[in-house]
């Protein structure tokens, strides 16, 4: 806008991973953003990915179902960010749909979460689609450290557990408050099995007039453990989920975290 000023948001659409070449092969050297652009056959393989994706959000809006899309490693998060955000803007649109469909995750373990989460509701209210986000602790912590220390980079993992707890906790009442003040639309899903988290989360909301059977709340753990909290939340009103991974057991032991 002749300001001289760049919107990191609106500069950020352009960024997809499809568009760099145009930006990286007009560097005069090569640099982190050069080295991570896509090569020709990359992006006929990410296309593909991307028609599959809209095919299960198609399938998933047409069943009236929400799409949960996981999180990753800090490595390929920026990838996954980029193409749950153009769903989201498609499929989550206030235009279009009352309530979202697809929901990004957020590992809260990560020292970035908060300021992610942050920008990405500032994304849906700029550009009138629905915020929808799960949310967890995360489950490649040891992953994580090994390669930052390998590549020598600073951990991307909060340095204690309590600054994950302090994290989850305050995104959490975010989000809530939000809700709150705007109405319905943004959905959110705890996802944890820790229980102190929860009760924050139950007391937050009665403070807040937010029922315990409003669709913008979901809480969910893993099929076959804490079933204590799931059957508690679900006796008293409230919307709880069983989430099942399945696949070979080296994939999914990740998963058994608290």
């Amino acid at each position: 806008n002749n300001t001289g000023m760049i919107d990191c948001i609106s500069f950020s659409q352009l960024l997809t991973p499809c568009k760099l070449p145009n930006f990286t092969q007009k560097c005069k050297e090569i640099g982190p953003l050069a080295l991570a652009t896509p090569s020709s056959d990359e992006i006929i393989l990410m296309k593909a990915m991307r028609e599959r994706l809209h095919t299960l959000a198609k399938d998933a809006v047409y069943c009236g179902t929400k799409l949960l899309i996981d999180a990753e490693h800090a490595k390929y998060q920026p990838a996954i960010d980029n193409l749950v955000l153009e769903l989201q803007q498609k499929y989550n649109a206030r235009d279009r749909t009352e309530r979202p469909f697809i929901f990004n995750t957020y590992q809260c373990y990560l020292k970035d979460s908060a300021e992610r989460i942050t920008t990405d509701l500032k994304r849906s209210e700029r550009f009138s689609f629905h915020f929808a986000a799960k949310l967890v602790r995360g489950a490649y912590m040891v992953h994580e450290r090994e390669r930052a220390k390998k590549n020598n980079l600073p951990s991307p993992i909060h340095d204690t557990a309590e600054n994950t707890h302090r994290c989850y906790d305050e995104v959490i009442e975010l989000l809530l408050r939000h809700r709150a003040r705007h109405g319905p639309g943004l959905e959110i899903m705890i996802a944890t099995h820790n229980k102190e988290s929860i009760e924050k989360a139950v007391s937050l909301m009665s403070e807040l007039d937010i029922g315990p059977s409003d669709e913008s709340v979901h809480f969910a753990q893993l099929y076959g453990m804490s079933d204590n909290l799931t059957f508690t939340l679900g006796n008293h009103g409230y919307n709880a989920f069983k989430y099942l991974p399945y696949g070979e057991v080296q994939e999914v032991v990740p998963y058994l975290q608290p």
